[in-house]
């Protein structure tokens, strides 16, 4: 069975005249380049440390498989507004499994985009750890509740965002959660 016990997270940028160039730079923007990436769903953990980018790149090897979620977003349309992010929310219980989001959108900034992953994730992590809230209030009144529960310890986000290449270029924006066992 495996099960990740570290996880760091990364973003990175890319352009390039071919779509797949661009998703490979934007890869080595995120220092992810040499792995053989497997995209798994959103479920962060229990008890899984989260690590820096630093510490993660130094238990990487070339070739290797190794799990990720991954938000990724493309455009070739000179100036249009791309972004990625990552969600994430732990629980307060180290027992319990925590919830990572992808959010891949048009037109929206990074400060919205990562808002908004961020609250896909606690939402779902709330909903399952049975925190009550009102669905329809904005996400800072509904991390107020999530958080005073105290049955969610941290929520976060890691974001990308970008405008594309005025002269027509790919440029592909990548968020990513790397787990590693």
């Amino acid at each position: 069975m495996y099960v990740p016990t570290k996880m760091f997270f990364t973003k990175g940028v890319g352009k390039h005249k071919e779509y797949l160039t661009s998703f490979e730079l934007a890869l080595r923007n995120a220092g992810i380049e040499k792995c053989n990436l497997v995209t798994v769903s959103s479920i962060y953990p229990a008890g899984c440390k989260r690590i820096t980018k630093e510490e993660g790149y130094k238990l990487l090897s070339s070739g290797q498989i190794t799990f990720c979620v991954m938000a990724r977003n493309s455009t070739n349309e000179p100036n249009r507004l791309i972004a990625t992010s990552i969600g994430v929310a732990i629980p307060a219980d180290p027992d319990q499994y925590g919830y990572l989001s992808e959010h891949h959108p048009y037109g929206e900034t990074e400060k919205i985009a990562g808002d908004y992953a961020e609250d896909l994730a606690a939402t779902m992590l709330a909903t399952t750890l049975g925190v009550e809230f009102n669905p329809d209030t904005d996400w800072s009144e509904r991390e107020n509740i999530y958080k005073m529960s105290g049955k969610i310890v941290r929520s976060f986000n890691i974001t990308q965002s970008a405008e594309g290449d005025k002269t027509g270029l790919w440029t592909t924006v990548i968020s990513v959660a790397v787990l590693l066992p």
